[in-house]
């Protein structure tokens, strides 16, 4: 007969307010399981009251007796347990080997992606670099319509020049609820207009004609400048895709050292008579 054991003693509380306590003491079991209080206080936290931790407790313990008999009425009961021994088994070789690859890498590859081989690599794979939304570069500001010099800044966001752009930031400081500078980045079209008032169903078609766009509602004015654009279904440029592309010849480089470490360490092992193949499948 399963034997079922469940103590909850003051020991929880006690040991959430700082006493000490036996490691080791038994709060619960079911047939050779146990639960020691250690395993209880561990996942309580300690900024947690007193009277809190005391709930708690209670509730870990009998989540933690109810979990076993389950386990235990499923252990008897389920046709499948080869099964899933066999997949546990494989889910903790997978884990221990991934780990040390992941170890491994850390320590043997090298993160850093050189300048040349970045080029490179765009160059020879713009066709995986179709830009699939416009980009812009340019200005917004969004200003509360009873700002002071409103006139003056629907003047100067028109103008690049640097006399014009100390003044736009001068009065962005001082009045603007947004003020984006991205002349020296490419961003997202949606991402601007999702600001704004407008809506923009054919975002190449809207490019091809607006280079300021300037629009209010009861509250803001929006002032757009487009200094440049490159449209949907052209070629990213590189500095747009850097970042995407360090990353993929990183997983690359990852891919190619773990398929040369295991082709070496089977090699080592069949001559050093480690690992034999006995038979073709």
């Amino acid at each position: 007969m399963r034997k079922l054991i469940f103590l909850f003693l003051p020991f929880v509380l006690l040991a959430c307010k700082g006493e000490q306590s036996i490691d080791g003491d038994i709060v619960a079991s079911v047939d050779e399981k146990v639960l020691r209080r250690s395993e209880v206080k561990a996942m309580i936290p300690r900024t947690v009251s007193s009277a809190d931790s005391l709930i708690m407790a209670e509730s870990i313990i009998k989540k933690w007796v109810k979990d076993a008999l389950v386990f235990d009425l499923a252990s008897r009961n389920l046709d499948e347990k080869a099964e899933i021994d066999k997949l546990v088994e494989d889910y903790r070789n997978s884990l221990v080997r991934y780990r040390y690859q992941e170890r491994l890498i850390k320590e043997r590859l090298s993160g850093n992606i050189q300048e040349s081989d970045k080029l490179r690599f765009y160059e020879e794979n713009q066709q995986k670099f179709t830009l699939d939304k416009a980009l812009v570069k340019g200005l917004f500001l969004k200003i509360p319509v009873d700002a002071p010099g409103l006139a003056d800044i629907k003047t100067w966001y028109k103008q690049t020049n640097e006399e014009a752009l100390e003044k736009i930031e001068k009065f962005s400081v001082q009045n603007a609820t947004v003020y984006d500078y991205f002349y020296d980045r490419w961003v997202e079209f949606d991402q601007i207009v999702d600001n704004m008032p407008t809506r923009v169903p054919d975002a190449n078609a809207f490019l091809k004609i607006n280079k300021h766009v300037e629009e209010a509602d009861s509250s803001y004015c929006y002032l757009l400048t487009i200094t440049e654009y490159l449209p949907a279904g052209s070629v990213a440029p590189y500095d747009y895709v850097n970042a995407q592309i360090v990353e993929i010849l990183i997983n690359q480089r990852k891919v190619d050292f773990l398929r040369a470490f295991e082709e070496e360490l089977y090699t080592n092992a069949i001559r050093q008579g480690k690992a034999k193949v006995v038979a073709e499948p």
